[in-house]
């Protein structure tokens, strides 16, 4: 589900990958942007990976529900009623959603866990920087980001979405959600501990997209192993 870059991306490794003794691991029977017309008529499909647009949620979960498919889902921007509707999804397939299906951002995720237990004093900012095209902000990842920090310091913080004017004081409890777009720009994350006299920031590059393609690959090779049921990618991957 979806023909955008990553959808293409994601097809052509899928359409490539073999197993040790040369034979395909996948055959795509479908790709779908945003004729939705087109679901209707897709043949039933052992997992469906999603990277498209939150506006196609109801159909996405009308095709699921119809074929009993698992989906792995990478698609960012819903609301919280969205979210809700994937997860009971969930009662019915197996379903993962994530913001982002790095390795390395999910060991960046711990990370910033870690960092804001052991440094509750400390200020919290989270910068996300992407290409010039990408249509939410701030990022899935940066949201994931937050609620690592957030569950490390006892859900007691606020996401501040950018600063203008005159704001005050920071609030101790606030985290700053800053977002960066221009060029092509595949995806840049910072999450900045501040104390007095020093300052501690992790840091994720990406250099690619074919990381969140290669993560979403094995995700779709694990999921369709599991019973019914919501997610997380460290629990998929990690057993986190």
């Amino acid at each position: 589900m979806g023909t955008g870059r990553m959808g293409t991306l994601i097809r052509e490794a899928a359409e490539a990958a073999r197993t040790d003794a040369g034979e395909a691991v996948f055959e795509v029977v479908a790709q779908v942007g945003f004729e939705l017309g087109e679901l209707d008529m897709a043949p039933a499909a052992d997992v469906m990976i999603d990277f498209s647009n939150a506006s196609t949620l109801d159909a996405v979960a009308a095709y699921v529900r119809r074929c009993g498919c698992a989906l792995v889902c990478g698609t960012t921007g819903y609301t919280p009623g969205q979210v809700d509707e994937l997860r009971a999804l969930g009662q019915v397939a197996p379903v993962i959603q994530s913001g982002n299906y790095s390795l390395g951002v999910a060991a960046l995720r711990h990370a910033s866990a870690l960092v804001a237990r052991e440094l509750p004093g400390f200020d919290i900012e989270i910068t996300e920087c992407h290409h010039n095209q990408k249509v939410d902000a701030p990022s899935g990842t940066a949201a994931l980001l937050f609620d690592a920090v957030n569950g490390a310091r006892g859900g007691v913080l606020t996401p501040v979405y950018g600063r203008h004017g005159q704001v005050g004081a920071r609030n101790a409890d606030e985290v700053g959600m800053h977002s960066l777009r221009g060029g092509t720009v595949p995806g840049v994350h910072t999450v900045s501990f501040f104390g007095t006299d020093e300052e501690v920031s992790l840091t994720h590059r990406a250099t690619s997209r074919q990381i969140f393609v290669t993560g979403a690959i094995a995700a779709a090779r694990k999921i369709v192993e599991k019973p019914a049921g919501f997610y997380t990618f460290d629990e998929l991957m990690f057993g986190a």
